[in-house]
């Protein structure tokens, strides 16, 4: 039986298999971490006051919804304290970051990636005892330990993507496991509405589905997957040379010592690092807090909420899986160097969603309009796929996920920011208030981006061999002696950077 499962498999390319679990991994891990941002807004109180005013300051609530508007929630928390409980989720997530993605690059992406989503599953199912027994400290606190399990996510992606996708598939391969952050924002947004709306269990339900989910996968990937193509039970001998040809010269399994001094003085990083901040500023201000916006401004309801805060995450989806199939059709052809193509694909990414943030702001209480803007604001979002979410591969296939690491520990930093800024700007939850937000992100989006499109590059960087990385001190060295200068060979680790 095992060798029919075995010839059956073998059949299937297990590099898109890989590509199809990671982004399933990585759905996971966001409708884990964001479906309390539907259903706090169903656990809070909301007080008369705070839905009873003026449409200078928020929208006027419909017959339909305005019931359900006042009082709903069980616990008595205001917008600084759930800004405490939104970004708390980051605090956990930065501490494992840079470990989770040594780890991956010594050991592999697979053990790495599995046992992380499992923790969060488990923390997640846990989360309605937790805040019944301990309030919003026991909430945030949950939240910090579900930060430590998804904290090794994006590194071990990474590690995996740089041992099965070729170098002409790595655009596609990597939007399509990277697109699960859509795929998990989408559904996890949208189900956690339906959920809570048809459920005689209400909130507490989203964290039963979604943890129970993540138990599901974690299986699954432990019998579909493996860290490396030579050491999966069921590759072909065609795919397993194939993927050797295409990326023996720039992918090993023994690395050396991780180059921080080389990585730390990398202008083309830290352009990457600096970009990061800016779209990730962005996209939490609207995944987190969009659901807030939609239900205390706006006054949608809890079902219409979780759609229409949907709405603009799958547009970037979508967006991105066609911008990056596009993108390595252009690179494939020549059209344009891998470097312009991150550049250009950048700054659509940032400018777009900065210019229909504020668009959105002073489109006042015209929902319709509004969510339009929303979304198609985030829709050109999605061109960060194939710039700054593959960028690190490019860099350095051999260190990927330490590159990657900082990537999303700048990212997390983000993440606390975002929903801390918009807790103490938007006490009252007005349109004034969440203007000052999106003038705020809108400033943050441009800088950054402008960052990148001077000093990014798209091109594998010296430091990524370690041989090479010899060679140069050797050559220094021998140039060294001829001058009758001092030996500095040391450590391939202390390469003056380039």
């Amino acid at each position: 039986m095992f060798s029919s499962w075995k010839i059956c498999c073998s059949r299937i390319s297990q590099r898109w298999i890989l590509a199809v679990m990671g982004c399933l991994a990585i759905s996971n891990a966001f409708s884990m971490r964001i479906c309390l941002n539907v259903a706090i807004t169903e656990m809070v109180r909301t007080s008369e006051a705070s839905n009873s005013t003026s449409s200078d300051e928020t929208c006027p609530a419909s017959e339909s919804t305005s019931s359900s508007l006042s009082g709903k929630g069980a616990y008595d928390w205001d917008e600084y304290t759930q800004g405490i409980i939104l970004s708390s989720f980051f605090w956990g997530y930065i501490i494992t970051q840079i470990p989770g993605g040594i780890l991956a690059d010594k050991f592999g992406g697979k053990y790495t990636l599995g046992i992380g989503i499992l923790a969060t599953a488990i923390f997640t199912m846990l989360t309605p005892s937790v805040v019944e027994a301990f309030d919003a400290t026991g909430l945030i606190v949950l939240r910090i330990l579900m930060g430590f399990g998804e904290g090794t996510t994006y590194p071990a992606v990474n590690v995996l993507i740089a041992q099965w996708a070729p170098p002409q598939e790595r655009s596609k391969i990597g939007t399509v496991v990277m697109a699960g952050m859509q795929v998990g924002s989408v559904v996890g947004t949208a189900l956690s509405g339906v959920l809570i709306h048809n459920s005689s269990m209400g909130w507490p339900v989203v964290f039963y589905v979604f943890g129970a989910f993540g138990v599901v996968w974690f299986l699954a990937w432990i019998l579909l997957c493996s860290s490396y193509p030579d050491s999966h039970p069921f590759i072909s001998d065609q795919e397993k040379k194939y993927l050797h040809d295409a990326m023996v010269e720039h992918t090993h399994k023994e690395t050396g010592p991780t180059p921080w001094r080389q990585i730390l003085t990398s202008a083309p990083m830290w352009a990457l690092l600096i970009a990061k901040v800016g779209e990730n500023f962005g996209f939490q201000t609207m995944v987190t807090d969009l659901p807030k916006y939609m239900s205390s401004v706006l006054k949608f309801s809890i079902q219409a909420n979780g759609f229409l805060s949907a709405l603009p995450l799958l547009a970037m989806w979508v967006s991105g899986i066609a911008s990056s199939w596009f993108a390595d059709w252009l690179i494939a052809k020549d059209r344009i160097s891998r470097t312009n193509l991150r550049k250009v694909c950048a700054t659509i990414a940032s400018a777009g969603p900065a210019v229909f943030l504020i668009a959105a702001s002073y489109a006042g209480c015209d929902r319709i309009l509004v969510v339009t803007l929303f979304t198609v604001g985030m829709g050109l979002m999605g061109l960060m796929y194939p710039s700054t979410m593959v960028n690190a591969l490019d860099l350095s296939p051999n260190y990927s996920g330490t590159l990657m690491a900082m990537t999303t520990t700048v990212v997390a930093v983000a993440g606390v920011l975002a929903p801390y800024a918009v807790g103490v700007l938007t006490p009252n939850q007005t349109l004034q208030e969440w203007r000052i937000v999106f003038w705020i992100t809108f400033a943050v989006y441009l800088v950054t981006v402008l960052a990148y499109a001077i000093w990014a590059d798209g091109e594998v960087q010296y430091w990524n061999d370690a041989n090479f990385r010899i060679q140069r001190l050797q050559e220094n060295d021998d140039e060294n002696q001829v001058r009758g200068g001092p030996s500095t060979s040391k450590h391939p680790d202390q390469l003056p950077s380039v």
